[in-house]
């Protein structure tokens, strides 16, 4: 089975967690996501990153460290995903027709997640990462 990096964005404000909305016809549409996307052939997890957002949020990061590495396996692909803590520099705004928004950290697990993600989030939760 095909295995896919993705790198994502753990980007906090006031006690809130930004998220967006997977679109439709991706895999795992409608599902809300820590932002972030596929790492190309010859980028750092950073730079794959700051690429994502930028071209999602119009919105440039700092990365910091990293706080989950999970692999999840899809009946059709397995992903290896990597979080991030991220500062954002600048305000996101959604660009490719996605929706945003922030969630509280006590209302992360209200919210349909991917598994990997879910992952993170029960991490989050459970304590202050």
């Amino acid at each position: 089975m095909k295995r896919v990096v993705v790198a994502a964005a753990v980007i906090e404000r006031g006690g809130a967690f930004l998220l967006a909305r997977r679109l439709e016809g991706t895999h795992l549409a409608g599902h809300w996501e820590f932002p972030g996307g596929k790492l190309h052939e010859g980028e750092t997890l950073e730079e794959c990153l700051a690429r994502e957002i930028r071209e999602e949020l119009d919105a440039a990061i700092e990365v910091g460290e990293e706080i989950l590495a999970t692999i999840h396996d899809y009946p059709d692909r397995s992903v290896e995903l990597r979080f991030f803590r991220c500062l954002l520099l600048g305000e996101p705004r959604p660009v490719m027709g996605q929706e945003m928004r922030w969630v509280a950290r006590a209302d992360l697990d209200a919210v349909p997640l991917p598994p990997a993600d879910a992952e993170l989030a029960g991490l989050l939760i459970s304590r202050s990462v």
